[in-house]
């Protein structure tokens, strides 16, 4: 007979485990992200598949707060994070880093995820923008690659948070995580 897991049979690790614990070679960059809770969200998918870091830009929201706290559930504690004023200035670091840009973005050069090699020698970082205009338009002459998620519906666009989960689970999954 099947029954869920409680939580102490997950074998989860703690926050000093998971920052000794080698990271996938992604990077997630929240460009003027307004939400709380989107923000606590992206913590907590960065959290479960390893990401290297979070860049936090422009009015994005910064821990600690109890609306991000309430949907990360302690991941800001555990996922290293910057902020950064400028989203330029820091894609022109990752770049100096070797990372390659990718914004998610519905341009005319987009291109599907499910079109996109995925190589797991490089390293990677995904832009995602705000709620309602997307990524910054200083930042699109910046950023490398476009992709987007196929959407079949009436809907023009996913919320941010679970685009970031699709996107980053695509990419975790192409660079080696493994349980």
């Amino acid at each position: 007979m099947t029954k869920k897991l409680k939580l102490e049979e997950l074998g989860r690790i703690d926050v000093e485990t998971f920052k000794k614990t080698p990271k996938i070679s992604l990077v997630v960059i929240l460009d003027n992200v307004r939400s709380m809770h989107n923000v606590g969200a992206i913590f907590r998918t960065a959290d479960a598949f390893l990401v290297e870091k979070i860049v936090l830009c422009g009015i994005t929201p910064q821990p600690p707060h109890r609306e991000i706290h309430k949907a990360a559930l302690g991941a800001t504690e555990s996922v290293d994070w910057i902020y950064e004023q400028d989203i330029n200035v820091a894609i022109d670091n990752l770049k100096k880093e070797n990372f390659n840009i990718i914004g998610i973005e519905q341009t005319s050069s987009s291109q599907l995820i499910t079109d996109f090699e995925i190589n797991s020698e490089k390293k990677y970082a995904l832009i995602l923008g705000n709620e309602v205009d997307g990524i910054s338009d200083e930042a699109l002459e910046n950023i490398e690659t476009f992709l987007e998620i196929p959407q079949l519906g009436t809907k023009h666009s996913l919320n941010v948070s679970v685009c970031g989960g699709v996107v980053i689970w695509e990419f975790a999954k192409n660079l080696g995580i493994k349980k």
